[in-house]
């Protein structure tokens, strides 16, 4: 008598070296969180290099994208219904080594985390004619400070370390889209790739909402993984940032939430910065 095959699903998945991916991948990367019959395999990245190969190659079968990226791969990709970064009147921020005007600061020569980020996206709604120069994010505090740009455009752990380094906030633009619409600033989310086909994709995605779940569950123990990619933040500064995009957002969006997405992306396309509309839709 022949037994059916029970066939293995090997899931890449594909994340930024930073505490709050791995605080909300720590149930899956740890065997915390298992998943019959599914084999999860996990690449770290920077985000910007995350977004361009998703773009060109879809490689990975699950990667964590920039929205402003999704535009360019929604025909392979869609975006999971969780494991987003959300900012609640905060995100990424323009500082300078002194206190200018925002009419000031649109004038100057910023340093940018690339241009398919989110940031760059939001900081082009904010002031479309500013002169831009793409450095990788963890060098951009350390060259403003150099004197080798006016101001930065700053995200990850550096929003809550930049006055160490002797610099000010000039705006949050997670303040200034609030202010603009009234919504939360989604900034980053994990995409899959639609040729899995929809029963894999749900159970993968199923397969993230657990292990964020776990995560909060056991928060103590998940902190302490993620510390090792934390870039030496201290355990304080460490559990702030992960509350700040690991919570309640980061399982659901929410229906504010999947309706700022959206009205991001078409501001994007109405104002030119993205050069076809956004077909958004999820997972889960």
């Amino acid at each position: 008598m022949n037994t059916p095959s029970t066939a293995l699903h090997e899931i890449s998945i594909a994340h930024s070296p930073d505490s709050d991916d791995a605080f909300m991948f720590y149930g899956l990367a740890t065997n915390k969180v298992r998943v019959p019959g599914y084999k999860f395999t996990h690449v770290l990245s920077d985000i910007e290099a995350l977004n361009h190969r998703a773009i060109n190659e879809a490689f990975y079968d699950v990667t964590a994208i920039s929205f402003h990226a999704y535009p360019y791969l929604q025909d392979r990709y869609t975006l999971m219904a969780c494991g987003g970064s959300v900012g609640e009147t905060y995100g990424p921020m323009i500082v300078a080594p002194r206190r200018i005007t925002l009419d000031e600061v649109k004038k100057l020569r910023i340093a940018v985390p690339g241009t398919l980020t989110t940031a760059y996206l939001t900081l082009k709604l904010f002031a479309p004619d500013i002169e831009t120069v793409t450095i990788p994010f963890d060098k951009i505090i350390p060259a403003v400070v150099a004197g080798e740009f006016d101001a930065g455009l700053i995200i990850h752990e550096g929003q809550l370390t930049y006055a160490s380094d002797g610099l000010v906030k000039i705006l949050d633009l997670g303040v200034w889209w609030r202010e603009q619409t009234g919504l939360p600033l989604p900034l980053g989310g994990n995409a899959i790739r639609r040729s899995l086909g929809k029963e894999v994709m749900e159970t993968t995605t199923q397969a993230l909402r657990d292990s964020i779940q776990h995560a909060l569950d056991h928060r103590e123990e998940a902190l302490s993984y993620a510390m090792q990619f934390a870039r030496d933040l201290d355990p304080v500064l460490a559990n702030r940032f992960v509350g700040m995009y690991v919570n309640e957002r980061t399982l659901d969006y929410g229906p504010d939430g999947r309706e700022a997405i959206k009205k991001l992306l078409d501001m994007g396309f109405e104002r030119g910065i993205i050069p076809h509309r956004a077909n958004v839709d999820f997972v889960g």
